[in-house]
């Protein structure tokens, strides 16, 4: 299965997890844009690049889930995010 470098990064990190985890919790270790600086204008190029690689982890978030590569394990309730694992394709679809 092609994968992008998001959707690879993302499903191999929530395939290591020891537990379910929400994917959002990876997108630190997962950002390779320099994270921009607290009061910099909106249209600042650093803003710019790091809020489209958090957009692409979303999309890649979502293409993951709608590829049945990960599961949602316990859904959101308010509190947190969807907790989700590897499925059993998405083991297979590192390999």
């Amino acid at each position: 299965m092609e994968l992008n470098a998001h959707e690879r990064g993302l499903l191999h990190a929530v395939a290591q997890s020891p537990a379910p985890a929400a994917m959002s919790g990876f997108f630190p270790a997962l950002t390779q844009a320099v994270p921009p600086e607290i009061h910099a204008p909106t249209d600042d190029p650093v803003r710019l690049a790091w809020f489209d690689e958090q957009f692409a982890l979303y999309r890649a978030s979502v293409s993951l889930w709608q590829k049945n590569l990960v599961r949602v394990v316990h859904p959101a309730n308010g509190e947190r995010e969807d907790m989700v694992e590897a499925t059993d394709e998405g083991r297979a679809a590192l390999t």
